[in-house]
């Protein structure tokens, strides 16, 4: 049985759902950068990991492209431009 205090959250949490636009920030291969730089860039500008970063690249490497982050676009804008300006080819989804 479900409480009214249980009944609020899950609808607080429906219409937190329903009105986050997430969106992908994608890092295409290219053939210019190196596994080191591209890690690199992804702890700076993502706040990944050494792991996170390195497991990104390989996948960024091998499938071509790779999703290294989500969230509302706003937050993505400026790490996709902070991407472009390390020259590592991004879009945002």
């Amino acid at each position: 049985m479900n409480t009214e205090r249980e009944i609020l959250h899950q609808e607080d949490v429906a219409v937190l759902e329903e009105n986050t636009d997430l969106r992908q920030l994608i890092v295409f291969n290219d053939d210019v950068n190196t596994f080191d730089h591209v890690i690199e860039t992804l702890i700076k500008v993502c706040g990944h990991t050494a792991e996170q970063a390195e497991q990104c690249t390989l996948l960024i490497h091998y499938k071509g492209k790779c999703t290294v982050k989500m969230g509302a676009y706003e937050e993505l804008s400026g790490m996709c431009t902070a991407l472009h300006d390390k020259s590592l080819s991004a879009d945002i989804q």
